[in-house]
């Protein structure tokens, strides 16, 4: 009379488990370095550029309100 303590759980079972995991953790991994990565501006001198081009435009149009 052999008594067998198994889960009933197949070693491809127990595979599958494991890689689905593995799967789990590295897309959270991915989302995590998406949302960092699009909470930084791509291109820092280009930011500045447009700050700068902005200020221009504004110095302009009160120009063009005080002549009037």
């Amino acid at each position: 009379m052999e008594t067998e303590l198994s889960t009933g759980l197949s070693a491809w079972t127990i595979m599958a488990i494991v890689c689905n995991s593995v799967v789990g953790v590295l897309t959270l991994i991915l989302f995590v370095i998406l949302y960092k990565a699009c909470k930084v501006p791509s291109c820092q001198e280009r930011s500045a550029v447009l700050t700068v081009a902005r200020e221009q435009q504004m110095g302009e149009q009160k120009y063009l309100l005080t002549t009037a």
